[in-house]
């Protein structure tokens, strides 16, 4: 028995923490009748310590997390000056491409209103939004007076400028700096296994937060839950069958149904394991089986994993409007551009370990001044999402790579339309 309890993965640990927390939270709202035990002992000491606390661990990782990531994110690609045009173009199409993808999530949460009908204002107290604040000013803002001070106040933007500015110039002294380097990398990998380890109470923490939502809120907190989620896989069925078919045709005039024919065991499989890493080779072989050079492809896709993350985009543009109205927050226009921008920016270098698009999502929060209590409410289905923002991140990896070899002359469009077998490539790059 407890060998099969330790077989559960984490992502389902999350989603049971999420189905006993919100059964546990109709049963308090409902059935315990005495204020002492509901809402002295239950609601605002358990549940309350419970949630809380796994909230504040995520809090204590996200501006190191951030910070490392993006420095060694940033130094990583350096190599993009050997093989000239063809980083900068791949880096530049994956940026749009995830600044399109939350841009569509943000417009879909407004029309949709997921939050709507939630009222959550008197969960948790309502951060400092930055709905009123000028363009200006977010520029302005961007820019930090002391970066000691923006990490330790937590003030994201100036951080990832920061973080931005750093791993430029490790790039560009890399053979003058690689004790510098280092000490940037192993912070990296101990600020992963910190998230790792963090990770493991969040089927606790999923728990108590949604007790103690559903124990204020009853069955009329369902509804916004399933809108959250159905505008989250509305948009991300938009960018893998819209958005990215569209740039397959305007900048290739290959035949979009031809690449997903083909390309739909990688999907399959991306899906299937929640992690885009573990589907770099095979993407890799299928996109030689289409043609693409590896020489390009096994720059390109290794970046992508890493830096294109449009499904993560997709949650934190919804999650974003699912807060603000679940706490009655009216974002204004430099707000959402803010959203965009920090979106985008977290891609780059995000950690691969499982649900961090929801830990990055903390900092997306903290940059509009959103209170992050909302996200112990979606947490619990992110497992789920997760699967389908994988499939779509590969495919966007693949897409973009197709255009880059194309654009290079790196690819054999008679492979890719079936008129001759493809070549087996040795060299790799």
């Amino acid at each position: 028995m407890l060998d099969r309890l330790k077989g559960i993965s984490l992502g389902n640990w999350i989603l049971i923490g999420m189905v006993l927390g919100l059964i546990v939270g109709l049963i308090v709202n409902f059935y315990i009748t005495d204020p002492f035990i509901k809402d002295i002992v239950l609601m605002n000491n358990v549940f309350y310590l419970g949630g809380n606390l796994f909230i504040k661990l995520m809090k204590m990782l996200v501006v190191p997390l951030v910070f490392f990531s993006i420095v060694v994110g940033v130094a990583s690609i350096s190599d993009i000056r050997t093989i000239g045009s063809i980083g900068g173009t791949t880096i530049l199409i994956y940026l749009l491409t995830t600044a399109v993808a939350v841009t569509v999530a943000l417009a879909i949460g407004i029309v949709v209103q997921p939050g709507a009908g939630l009222h959550m204002a008197g969960i948790a107290d309502t951060a400092n939004v930055t709905a009123n604040q000028t363009m200006t000013d977010t520029i302005l803002n961007m820019v930090p007076d002391n970066p000691f001070s923006s990490l330790a106040s937590g003030d994201m933007l100036p951080v990832i400028i920061f973080g931005l500015l750093i791993g430029i110039i490790l790039a560009k002294l890399r053979d003058e700096t690689e004790a510098f380097n280092k000490i940037f990398t192993e912070g990296n990998r101990i600020m992963m296994e910190m998230t790792s380890i963090v990770m493991k109470f969040a089927p606790i923490g999923v728990f108590c937060l949604m007790a103690r939502t559903f124990g204020g809120l009853g069955l009329d907190g369902l509804l916004p839950l399933g809108k959250y989620f159905v505008c989250v896989l509305i948009g991300l069925a938009i960018q893998a069958f819209v958005v990215y078919p569209s740039l397959l045709v305007i900048f290739t005039r290959l035949n979009p149904v031809k690449f997903f024919r083909r390309f739909f065991p990688v999907m399959f499989f991306a899906f299937s394991s929640s992690t885009s890493n573990a589907t770099i080779p095979l993407n890799l072989e299928k996109l030689s089986e289409m043609g693409v050079s590896r020489d390009v492809s096994s720059f390109t896709i290794p970046l992508g994993a890493t830096i294109n993350m449009d499904g993560t985009a997709i949650m934190q543009g919804v999650a974003v409007m699912f807060a603000a109205q679940a706490y009655g927050i009216d974002l204004g226009t430099s707000a959402l551009l803010t959203v965009i921008f920090t979106a985008v920016m977290a891609s780059i270098g995000t950690a691969g370990v499982p649900s961090v698009g929801l830990v990055t999502l903390t900092m997306v929060f903290n940059s509009v001044g959103l209170p992050v209590q909302a996200i112990g409410v979606i947490f619990g289905i992110d497992h789920i999402l997760d699967m389908f923002r994988t499939a779509v991140n590969v495919t966007g990896d693949a897409i973009c790579t197709i255009i880059v070899s194309l654009k290079n002359k790196a690819m054999d469009v008679d492979v890719y339309n079936g008129k001759k077998p493809p070549v087996k490539e040795e060299h790799i790059m």
